[in-house]
């Protein structure tokens, strides 16, 4: 499998933190708890083990490890990084530099988890199945895989367009364009300084939560729970987002 860009450099990471936060104010810490419960319902030793696929500037994993969880992670940003480093806490999670879906770190995990829509990163169907072989391959008996990630927003497109128009403020332009032939999507941001504008764009791939279950299927897990957010709320058809909770056989 081909190394994927990294596109999140030095001048992304350098305003990552200065988006909302995950899905709203709150969201951060809200995710933490909720993470932090499962990681010990699943440790058979008792000792709480996490890996963040994805981990970033550890938004999830510094409140994560705050409350007594052991984490690690794997993101291919390096500049990203360096900003988890440089962050109070930092330095007592480990990071591994790699792909998320083939990168591998010592030892087993309770908990393995992916938010924020990063799945939709890894842009082809391969690698998000590769991507849950490589989150059971590091769980324990009886350990969770946890993804967070939006549902397809194709309602949500005008007729007869495959452009959907997502934030517009003086400071930022951003869309979404679609292929519903492929599953590709593409994210479209402009931002502005000095009236001025810098425009970037960035690949996914949508993903719709029964093909991510069949997906841990062909990884040997099965579905647990699905929540439409970090509370619990029931997940129906007119969800939004989905936290979806995976768990490997314990026998």
């Amino acid at each position: 499998m081909d190394v994927p860009e990294d596109y999140f450099p030095e001048r992304v990471a350098a305003t990552y933190d200065d988006g909302p936060d995950v899905n709203g104010p709150g969201a951060a810490d809200a995710a933490a708890d909720f993470l932090a419960e499962l990681a010990g319902r699943a440790a058979r030793s008792g000792h709480r083990r996490a890996l963040e696929f994805g981990i970033g500037t550890g938004r999830i994993a510094l409140p994560l490890a705050r409350r007594g969880v052991e984490v690690h992670g794997i993101d291919l940003s390096e500049a990203m990084v360096a900003r988890l480093l440089a962050k109070p806490g930092g330095h007592a999670i480990g990071v591994t530099i790699g792909d998320f879906a083939t990168a591998t770190v010592y030892g087993t995990f309770s908990l393995a988890y992916l938010v924020f829509n990063t799945i939709m990163n890894l842009t082809t169907q391969d690698a998000q199945v590769a991507c849950f072989r490589n989150a059971a391959a590091h769980l324990e008996p009886g350990g969770c895989f946890v993804i967070e990630t939006r549902v397809p927003d194709l309602r949500r497109l005008p007729p007869g367009q495959d452009v959907l128009p997502w934030h517009v403020s003086p400071e930022r332009w951003v869309s979404y364009s679609f292929d519903v032939a492929t599953q590709a999507m593409r994210g479209h941001y402009v931002d502005f300084t000095d009236g001025r504008g810098e425009y970037r764009t960035m690949p996914f791939r949508y993903v719709w939560p029964a093909e991510l279950d069949l997906m841990a299927q062909l990884a040997g897990m099965r579905l647990r729970d699905r929540w439409e957010g970090w509370a619990g709320e029931p997940f129906t058809s007119e969800s939004r987002h989905h936290v979806s909770v995976w768990e490997k056989p314990s026998g």
